[in-house]
């Protein structure tokens, strides 16, 4: 069934996230190397196009409206999926061990792998390497179809269908926008006020999630979903525009911390530290180049 009429610029729905990561315009600009001027045309074009404001102008430093962070919502299996069709078509080019396809949970994905990937390409031009996303569950079901070559998963458990080895720790924080009552406390928040506070959480079957709901029923409690989103960046979009306490991993929330756009809120009594693996099938080894990944991120074996 072909698409309905008008369709929205993909360049212009990725500069859209990027103004939602970023937190201003000229900051995205930047990100997407034009001019904030061109950029701005872009999100005015995007807006005349779906019919609806996008972004709040009115403060002089342009926001996410609620359409605006919905908008980003709905447009990230968009954008990955371009990505994944993009480096997929890169890698279809290329032949033997130049070809790596990686699968990585959405938190890896953004704030690790990327570097990752770098180091290995410096030390090789000619490598190319499909990069898709997904929640942890999804890593592990594309890993037993054989879907990549290596998978990066987070979370408390290891997958017992796959082999793995931890590359990295992290922990979960709790986020409120500046204007949140949580953003002044002085005393934390303990795990029964948590799991009584209705929260913008990821979906089911995310790692993000599952280190959650892990720690809090460690007390017999479950937190309690206010909205839940696919994705970091939405989460960080609809918790800054004052929707509602968040939790997310502290590597994704340390450049929003230190811009203003949300404060981390003391935790009490509850364990929120998880563990980032690597995972790969148990009936065969990496192949050479996924070994020479695997050495330059290093990490104890399990």
């Amino acid at each position: 069934m072909p698409l309905a009429e008008p369709i929205p610029d993909i360049r212009s729905l990725d500069l859209l996230r990027s103004v939602a990561e970023q937190g201003s315009i000229r900051q995205a600009a930047v990100a997407h190397s034009i001019s904030q001027p061109a950029a701005s045309m872009r999100l005015r074009s995007l807006e005349r196009t779906l019919g609806l404001e996008l972004l709040d102008r009115s403060s002089g430093r342009a926001r996410l409206t609620a359409a605006g962070v919905a908008v980003v919502h709905w447009s990230e299996d968009v954008l990955d999926s371009m990505r994944t069709l993009l480096m997929g078509t890169a890698a279809v080019r290329s032949e033997g061990e130049t070809h790596l396809r990686v699968v990585a949970s959405m938190t890896v994905a953004e704030y690790l792998v990327p570097e990752w990937l770098n180091r290995l390409r410096v030390s090789d031009p000619a490598i190319v390497i499909a990069l898709q996303m997904g929640n942890s569950e999804h890593v592990v079901e594309v890993m037993k179809g054989r879907g990549a070559d290596l998978g990066f998963v987070e979370g408390p458990h290891a997958p017992p269908e796959l082999r793995s080895r931890v590359v990295q720790t992290d922990d979960l924080v709790v986020v409120v926008a500046p204007m949140h009552p949580w953003s002044h406390r002085r005393k934390p928040v303990d795990a029964s006020e948590l799991a009584a506070t209705p929260l913008v959480l990821r979906e089911a079957g995310s790692g993000t999630r599952e280190v959650l709901e892990t720690a809090l029923l460690a007390s017999g409690l479950q937190p309690t979903p206010f909205v839940e989103l696919g994705s970091t960046t939405a989460i960080k979009a609809a918790v800054a525009a004052g929707t509602g306490p968040g939790v997310l991993s502290r590597l994704a929330i340390e450049p929003d911390v230190r811009d203003g756009r949300l404060v981390i809120v003391p935790t009490e009594g509850i364990s929120l530290e998880r563990l980032i693996r690597v995972v790969w099938p148990r009936d065969r080894s990496p192949s050479p180049l996924a070994r020479r990944l695997l050495r330059q991120i290093g990490g104890a074996a399990e």
